[in-house]
């Protein structure tokens, strides 16, 4: 199977975009290479974020918020998918990609956006964690060496269903 490099887009890339990079290059590294970033990055990640993700035994090595402005410079690496796993992010304007990869929208409530008890704030963050997992564990299922883009883009949308 073919190396695929996947951008995950958020508006603060903080929380839900570091977690889908950390668990797409976990799950995934065999055939995937996972980045995130956002269109009006935070400049930080949320500890919470980070704690999930060191809670799954996932490595914290790398992970920063950045701009999406990174991914759309001649010199980055080409994507071959691009999903937004926030409303904003899908709904603003995203920059060209060079090689038009397929996209999806993932939409995931927003752990950062929680209030309430530290304990209510947790599981905010383990069920966009938890989410994101699934749908990841769902995409890496797929036969995506024998799907065609528009039958792999509807199956991408779908996953975001779930």
């Amino acid at each position: 199977m073919p190396r695929y490099n996947i951008l995950f887009l958020c508006t603060g890339n903080s929380a839900r975009s570091i977690m889908a990079e950390a668990i797409m290059n976990w799950k995934g590294r065999a055939n995937f290479t996972a980045y995130s970033a956002g269109s009006h990055p935070s400049g930080t990640v949320r500890p919470e974020a980070l704690q999930q993700i060191e809670a799954a035994s996932l490595s914290t090595a790398g992970l920063y918020s950045k701009s999406w402005d990174e991914f759309a410079k001649p010199n980055a690496p080409m994507m071959n998918f691009v999903f937004t796993v926030c409303d904003n992010a899908a709904n603003e304007v995203c920059p060209v990609w060079p090689g038009q990869p397929i996209t999806a929208h993932w939409g995931v409530p927003d752990p950062a956006a929680a209030t309430g008890t530290p304990e209510e704030i947790d599981r905010a963050y383990r069920q966009a964690f938890s989410i994101l997992e699934r749908r990841i564990t769902l995409m890496l299922s797929l036969p995506l060496a024998s799907l065609d883009a528009m039958a792999l883009k509807s199956e991408l949308d779908n996953i975001g269903k779930k």
